[in-house]
Order: structure tokens, then C-alpha cells, then sequence
């Protein structure tokens, strides 16, 4: 039973059948896909399954970036390599006179770090891509001011009109 569950996993983020390009509606198919196991292998292993549901926003993060880099962002442990770099650096200075400094010193691992990253090409698709999922991510859509509108025939009644920018 358990393999049969390790391989029911799996395959949830097998994207190789699948012909939506990275981005929102890909997110939304793999979560469809977490939501039916769960439902499926919830009465057997309900705290995994629970698990899943609740993590499934982290499990997901990588799809919204170019397919190309799915492989490399999903099985690399760069980014915990580098932080712990960071951690390491950090703690042979003790306490950072202020926050430039800190982020100076951050910046400078980072720096260094992304220049020996491999495996991630930069196609003017993928480019594109991750501009506008830091686009996203930066300025997410707001709600506008409710505003209120008078008609003129009927001044004694009042339609309140919302909309999302």
C-alpha cells in the first residue's frame, strides 16, 4: 500500500502529459490532482493526506515558474545551500553593526552563490515569464473604493458599485 501511495505522489506532479504551459492554470490542475488523492487515501493515512492538503501552496510554488526550470528549482537544494552559507558567514561576524551591513553581506553570498548556479537557461519565454510572476508577486490586484451612484430618475435610491483593479 505504501508503494502504491509513493507512486500515487509521484505521478501527482508528473507534468510531462500535460500541455499548459507553466503559470495559474497549471497550479490549478496539479491542485486538482492533490484534492483526488487526498480524497482517495484520506480514510488510510488521513495525517499524509492532511499534510498534502495544507502544504499544497509550497508543493505547487515551482510550476508557476518556465517549464525549463522546474527540474533544477524542484530537486536542488541550491537555495538551502546558500542560506546556509549565509548563516554561516553571519555568525562568524556575531552581530552586524545595522541592517546595510547585513544586507550587504547577504547580497554579496547571494552574488557570489548565483554565479555557480547551472542548469537554469534563460530563454526570452522564460524571461517573460518570471517578469511577470515578480510582477505579480510585487503589485498584486487591489480592491478599489466602493463608490456610490445616483440615478437621476430616482434620487431617493442608492447602488453601491465595487470593482477590482
Amino acid at each position: 500500500m505504501q508503494a502504491e501511495v509513493k507512486d500515487a505522489y509521484w505521478k501527482i506532479f508528473d507534468t510531462g502529459d500535460l500541455k499548459t504551459p507553466p503559470g495559474p492554470k497549471l497550479v490549478e490542475l496539479i491542485d486538482a490532482r492533490i484534492s483526488e488523492m487526498a480524497a482517495r487515501y484520506r480514510p488510510t493515512y488521513p495525517a499524509a493526506m492532511k499534510c498534502l492538503a495544507t502544504d499544497r501552496d509550497g508543493l505547487t510554488a515551482y510550476l508557476r515558474f518556465p517549464a525549463e526550470h522546474h527540474q533544477r528549482i524542484r530537486h536542488s537544494n541550491f537555495i538551502e545551500r546558500t542560506f546556509g552559507e549565509t548563516r554561516r558567514r553571519t555568525k562568524v561576524i556575531g552581530r552586524l553593526p545595522g541592517e546595510t551591513s547585513c544586507l550587504s553581506l547577504v547580497w554579496a553570498v547571494l552574488d557570489r552563490a548565483s554565479a555557480g548556479w547551472r542548469g537554469l537557461a534563460m530563454t526570452p519565454d522564460a524571461l517573460r515569464l518570471l517578469q511577470d510572476l515578480r510582477r505579480s508577486l510585487l503589485e498584486p490586484p487591489t480592491q478599489m473604493q466602493p463608490r456610490t451612484v445616483t440615478t437621476s430618475t430616482d434620487a431617493d435610491s442608492t447602488e453601491t458599485v465595487s470593482a477590482t483593479a
